[in-house]
């Protein structure tokens, strides 16, 4: 019986987000022990409040920026402009807005939405055409617009930051609908949509088979090329979509700040969540558990009181450890060498048994 428990265990522990969500229950258990009522979930004036939800709420950008991260690195790609991408679109949405007589008209913030996530689509199909059309290597390719979007970013609001006051706005990434805030409802149904065009049609298997020898897809007779361009363009759109929800929150656009290094925890999400950086398979339920644990990390780093100053080398430290944890050649080495015999003394107790009589 013991036997196979231990056989369960390990099987368990060898499944895609068994790690993952060990080390996010870990964390959110962690800080139980500076804020007791860490887990208490409450309604407040018709809206649910709590550390969870704020854990979240604050969270959903980074979901929808992984999200497009996820399918671009399935295909052996990189899309580092990501952060420059959310930067412009709160930054034209924001500059539309304020241009208006009323900023709370319903019809002038749908044409700022549009205008956004329109530009973001262009952008997509820009770094598409370089990397699929051109043949430029996908970390040059997004490289160019990484930097040359934040400066447009700057244009966009003329070295300013933008405040606008328009509450129909400000539902997209501060309000709520339902008692739920509307960002979290919103990052949900953009990884329903993500789940339901990649597993439950032949996209997924597409992606994945691009990713893993675009040149053998394309001789398949599958249009790698169209594959590789629809996901950078996808990639662009939910980075778009979190520009709204960062900008919203703060009712103001910040051409030099706003999603500033979001690429990165993006592209950590992922990897935490599974998704290997060789392209291939893929695993979007990891992306959100890997964005969720990187938004309860942050989380923690205030909760326990790290000094600012330290922050930054704190969180690597943390993130280091985990991507050590999940990693099976790891645990292999470390683990395994403890509980299995070594050679020398495998052979030893051999020619123990043969020698006896």
């Amino acid at each position: 019986m013991t036997a196979s428990l231990s056989e369960h265990v390990s099987a368990l522990a060898r499944r895609r987000l068994f790690w993952p969500v060990t080390i996010l229950i870990v964390l959110l258990l962690a800080n139980l022990l500076f804020t007791p009522d860490f887990f208490k979930i409450e309604i407040r004036g018709g809206h649910l409040y709590g550390s969870l939800i704020d854990i979240v709420r604050f969270g959903a950008p980074l979901i929808m920026v992984a999200l497009g991260m996820t399918l671009v690195i399935a295909t052996r790609g990189i899309d580092l402009s990501v952060g420059s991408i959310v930067a412009i679109c709160g930054a034209l949405s924001c500059l539309w807005i304020s241009g208006q007589d009323d900023q709370n008209g319903v019809a002038g913030v749908l044409t700022a939405v549009g205008l956004a996530l329109g530009l973001a689509l262009v952008l997509g199909l820009w770094n598409g055409f370089l990397v699929a059309g051109a043949g430029i290597q996908p970390i040059i390719a997004t490289l160019i617009l990484m930097v040359a979007g934040r400066g447009l970013a700057q244009l966009i609001t003329d070295g300013q930051i933008i405040t606008i006051n328009s509450t129909p706005y400000k539902l997209i990434g501060g309000g709520y609908w339902l008692t739920v805030p509307f960002s979290i409802l919103l990052a949900l149904a953009v990884t329903a949509l993500a789940v339901a065009l990649t597993r439950r049609t032949a996209l997924g298997m597409l992606i994945e088979s691009v990713g893993g020898n675009a040149e053998a897809s394309r001789l398949a007779g599958i249009g790698s090329r169209r594959i590789i361009v629809m996901v950078y363009v996808f990639c662009a759109f939910c980075a778009g979509i979190a520009g709204l929800m960062i900008s919203s929150n703060v009712s103001s656009a910040d051409g030099n700040n706003a999603g500033l290094w979001i690429e990165l925890d993006a592209i950590l999400a992922v990897v935490i969540g599974g998704t290997s950086l060789a392209g291939g398979r893929f695993s979007i339920g990891g992306t959100v558990v890997g964005a969720l644990l990187i938004q309860a990390l942050s989380t923690t780093i205030y909760t326990v009181g790290v000094p600012p100053e330290t922050t930054l080398l704190f969180k690597a430290l943390v993130v280091t450890v985990v991507c050590l944890i999940q990693s099976p050649a790891f645990r292999a080495k470390v683990f395994q060498r403890r509980r299995r015999p070594s050679a020398r003394t495998a052979a030893r107790e051999k020619t123990k048994v043969e020698v006896a009589p």
